[in-house]
């Protein structure tokens, strides 16, 4: 037998993302015959009420995607239990022992962070720590090197390495796996992977959302820590990363913890040439007039709401190549995306028609749609004496081969994480020295920004971060990919 234990089993995350995830892998007939799965939380309620809450989360997100079946919700049901529990009570959750029973017992903790070391302390009195067990944890795991430190280590005492699972569920979304495709399943590619043939690279991860309710959170750990530190450091490790010698978890991770300790360090003297701090001052978001944070806040704060920076790999692949990574609250789009420059032509033999030939770009698109495309050069159609180009797109999404075939659903990045969390595949979860690699290096922006006693910047709601964050590259002889060009 196997049980899955959701720790927060009624909250936020558990309800929108988790138990949504794992209804369409039991739609799809993913889920292990013999898992049981239960939800702990401290509500007071019986089984029939969560399975009510947990019917009303699913069947309304299935159906928006065409996804809802009877038969399929009938086996997920059977397989769901729940246990009012304090979780940082082994007194409380040796209850929770005797339902999990005998077998592999993996456990989420969708819960605050916060309370990761109490809560595994209580497991391991309770038994829920055995050799054959699995613990996930949600990030951000501390807010800075020290506390991820402090909490790791009690997690530790309870679970030893190969039985922690960090996720980070970007690492679950299909384009971001496809990225590992494209560069080592394909030989035109990744002999171009390098300084002699891509100018720069830029990863953006923009938000229309402010912060609302959530500032408490945000207010103390803001954008470098909240989405720098962990997604757009694991998507930048993905694209710098040397080939792994397999896909074995270790030997991915590998690579990925050589990319962090090969950035260059950020310093004090640094910090305003190469970083951009803002927050989000009253504009118009999506048509609608907004507040600015400190508004939503009532009182005045430091806290940046974006952050823009330019990242240098001190190695032999890419060096000269910039980084440019920003990500904001409050920005124009809902825009994920990772952009590989291309350098352009040395000689262009193309002199009667200036400006026509622009260099190749590849841009990995994670959302809105997924998708990735190569913009190349071809010929405009015609008679004219003067060859003429054109930029145009190739696109590698589903369908482009054909047409009339139906694009798969788009998978919730939770789905791929749980089902290999469940068979013990740490390919796609950050080991520990690779968190606190990232860990050092977000501390050492964060200490050259007090250093040098660099605020945010405002910028209206609604924009694309302070003007510094277009200096960035414009003082470089580039500029942000706008999705126009």
């Amino acid at each position: 037998m196997a049980a899955l234990v959701l720790f927060g089993g009624g909250g936020d995350l558990a309800l929108r993302m988790l138990l949504p995830s794992l209804y369409y892998l039991e739609h799809d007939g993913l889920l292990p015959d013999d898992l049981k799965i239960i939800g702990a939380a401290r509500s007071e309620e019986s089984r029939e009420d969560y399975v009510a809450r947990v019917r009303q989360s699913v069947e309304s997100k299935a159906k928006a995607d065409d996804a809802w079946s009877d038969a399929a919700w009938s086996k997920l049901e059977a397989r769901l239990d729940y246990l009012a529990v304090d979780a940082t009570s082994a007194e409380s959750l040796k209850p929770l022992k005797d339902k999990v029973g005998p077998g592999t017992c993996t456990s989420f903790l969708a819960v605050s962070p916060s309370l990761y070391a109490r809560i595994v302390t209580a497991m391991r009195a309770a038994g829920l720590a055995e050799a054959d067990d699995r613990v996930v944890l949600e990030k951000p795991v501390g807010r800075d090197l020290e506390t991820f430190r402090e909490i790791d280590d009690a997690v530790a005492d309870a679970f030893s390495e190969l039985q922690v699972f960090r996720i980070d569920h970007y690492l679950g979304k299909e384009t971001v796996q496809n990225l590992i495709a494209l560069r080592f399943g394909n030989t035109i590619f990744e002999p171009l992977w390098n300084n002699l043939s891509i100018d720069h690279v830029q990863i953006t991860v923009g938000e229309t959302v402010g912060v609302g309710d959530r500032w408490p959170y945000y207010d103390e750990y803001g954008a470098l820590r909240d989405m720098l530190q962990n997604h757009m450091l694991q998507l930048l490790c993905l694209v710098a990363m040397e080939p792994p010698s397999d896909l074995e978890p270790d030997s991915v991770r590998n690579e990925k913890v050589k990319v962090l300790r090969s950035l260059r360090p950020i310093t004090h003297d640094e910090a305003e040439r190469v970083t951009v701090r803002g927050q989000y001052v009253a504009g118009t978001s999506e048509g609608q007039p907004v507040k600015g944070y400190d508004e939503e806040r009532g009182l005045d704060s430091d806290t940046e709401t974006f952050v823009a920076i330019r990242a240098d790999i001190d190695n032999w692949r890419w060096a000269g190549v910039p980084f440019f990574m920003r990500t904001g609250k409050r920005l124009p789009e809902k825009r994920t995306e990772i952009v590989i420059q291309f350098k352009a032509l040395p000689h262009s033999i193309f002199d009667n028609d200036r400006g026509q030939v622009t260099a190749n770009r590849l841009v990995i698109e994670l959302q809105p749609e997924e998708d990735i495309s190569l913009s190349v050069m071809n010929k405009k159609p015609g008679l004219d004496q003067r060859m003429q180009l054109q930029p145009i797109q190739m696109s590698l999404s589903w369908g482009q081969n054909d047409k009339s075939a139906k694009p798969p659903r788009r998978r919730i990045a939770y789905e791929r994480l749980l089902l290999d969390a469940l068979a013990g595949d740490s390919t796609l979860f950050v080991r520990r020295d690779e968190a606190e690699q990232a860990w050092k290096w977000v501390d050492q922006v964060s200490e050259a920004w007090e250093g040098a006693a660099f605020k945010p910047r405002d910028y209206v709601a609604g924009t694309w971060g302070p003007p510094e964050a277009d200096l960035l590259l414009d003082r470089t002889g580039r500029r942000w990919n706008t999705g126009n060009d």
